[in-house]
């Protein structure tokens, strides 16, 4: 029976989602219907569509009670918002129904389960969040909680652990029809950890093992856990808080962290082989996998960060955005990523240059702008004996305003920077990271949306995500050199709908 609180929030986002005009929201990247969006959840293929719900506040573009939104889609690019799925309505759940995941149950139904919070006041004054696993049954539209809400609380995980940091389950379906769930959870030793759960028919958990324990290696507490198999190894990605740097591997703050490995199912075990960064942009977090008909692993995650969730758009009706969906794989014993293919059939009006040279200066070409690019760069040095200083691509240009990606190939550092993009916070506007480059060679795959850049590196081995909010006139791109570089471009504008 659907709740008073969940009829109003459906109510409430059928009536204003009709003042954002189309074009002040992303062309084809996911954004929230109304309101606020945070982390994917419940990511998953179900009767014919694939199903995306996600952390959501729709009364305010800012973080509050959390409800679960929903959309479908046929491609992962155009979506259908559908009537939020789920509201902080139950007593177990009345201060917010944090992230989870969902799975098709054999008799046809969807399974979702989610994190419940109860904030309970402590003898302080202050409040403690007390965090359960609870299940929601439903048709697609529609879903029930079911009666025995929480099915895992604190007597559920091991011995001295925290009950208020035990969220964000990721449900996946064995083959033998059994079902497996990671979650995180604060060890006695005050670091992330990821548990595993099993059960029968989706309904009853018990408690497996420790898949992997932080240990104070990767920040303190972990999130949104993620446990899959991909190219002959199984891979666990998870988003860390509180990271220090290591190098230009990770920075400080909210990370997403790939480990590459092994998994035992009898131990419930990793072990780990590789860890790298999933993301070494500035926006990005929480992500969540799915694995889709045609067998591919497709990776959504949020198009923010918690550090930088401020920097937006004054009097917007809506915040928070997906990144595009990134097809997965294992290349040179690290993990690639690349925009799906699906995103290729939005490409129009073709535009190519062939060993164009930019020296000393800044150069525009013909045909070469937008705000909705998708834009191929090889790079190389105009002369082999002499290496160029600097090489800078700059987006979301006018007179006044620009965002950019540069390159310093004796350092092999790549950049992405945007104080100049209009921000009036004093955000993280740049981040560093270090590329595989030989004498200044570099492929670039810049992927541009209204509100948004991600920029592939060298065919998917890195990942550099970053949101601006200039204002949509300014839509120039220009080419910037220290030196001579010799460039190849192929630029395609992205639509959505036949204009």
């Amino acid at each position: 029976m659907t709740s008073q609180t969940l009829r109003d929030a459906r109510r409430y986002e059928e009536t204003y989602e009709k003042r954002i005009k189309k074009e002040d929201r992303p062309e084809f990247h996911f954004s929230s219907r109304v309101g606020w969006l945070n982390d994917p959840n419940g990511f998953s293929y179900y009767q014919g569509k694939y199903h995306l719900f996600y952390q959501y506040h729709p009364y305010d573009p800012y973080w509050g009670p959390m409800h679960w939104g929903h959309a479908v889609s046929e491609d992962l690019l155009h979506w259908e918002y559908l009537p939020a799925a789920l509201a902080p309505d139950q007593p177990y759940d009345r201060d917010g129904c944090f992230s989870g995941s969902a799975v098709e149950l054999p008799d046809g139904r969807q399974l979702l389960m989610y994190t419940g919070v109860k904030r309970i006041p402590k003898e302080d004054g202050g409040f403690v969040d007390e965090q359960t696993q609870c299940l929601a049954v439903g048709d697609g539209i529609d879903y029930e909680k079911c009666e025995q809400n929480p099915v895992l609380d604190e007597k559920d995980i091991p011995e001295g652990c925290s009950k208020a940091d035990f969220r964000d389950p990721k449900m996946f379906r064995n083959e033998d029809g059994t079902y497996s769930m990671v979650a995180v959870n604060r060890a006695a030793d005050g670091s992330g950890q990821i548990l595993l759960y099993k059960s029968e028919n989706g309904f009853h958990w018990d408690f497996k093992s420790v898949v992997k324990e932080n240990q104070h290696r990767f920040g303190v507490m972990w999130e949104c856990p993620d446990l899959f198999k991909l190219d002959g190894k199984d891979v666990i990605i998870c988003s860390p808080m509180d990271m220090l740097p290591e190098g230009f591997e990770y920075h400080n703050g909210n990370g997403t962290l790939c480990l590459i490995g092994t998994f035992d199912e009898e131990t419930g075990k990793f072990q780990e082989e590789h860890h790298q960064t999933v993301d070494y942009g500035i926006d990005f977090y929480a992500p969540q996998t799915i694995r889709t008909p045609d067998g591919r692993v497709v990776l959504l995650g949020w198009m923010q960060n918690w550090d930088t969730a401020r920097l937006q758009l004054p009097d917007t009706a809506w915040f928070g955005q997906m990144t595009v969906p990134r097809e997965l794989s294992i290349r040179n014993g690290r993990l690639y990523e690349n925009p799906i293919r699906e995103l290729e059939t939005l490409r129009r009006n073709r535009v190519e240059y062939q060993d164009v040279t930019v020296a000393d200066g800044v150069i525009s070409l013909d045909g070469i702008s937008g705000r909705r690019v998708d834009l191929e760069l090889e790079l190389s040095p105009a002369d082999e004996e002499k290496v160029y200083e600097k090489f800078a691509v700059r987006f979301a240009q006018d007179d006044v305003y620009h965002t950019a990606v540069s390159f310093r190939p004796h350092e092999s550092i790549l950049k992405l920077d945007r104080k100049f993009s209009g921000s009036r916070r004093a955000a993280i506007h740049q981040r560093r990271s270090l590329v595989r480059s030989e004498n200044g060679r570099l492929k670039l795959r810049l992927i541009l949306d209204r509100f948004s850049a991600e920029v592939f590196v060298n065919d998917g081995e890195q990942v550099m995500t970053i949101t601006m909010y200039t204002d949509q006139a300014a839509d120039r791109i220009s080419f910037f050199a220290d030196g001579a570089v010799k460039m190849n471009v192929v630029k395609y504008d992205l639509i959505t709908d036949a204009e």
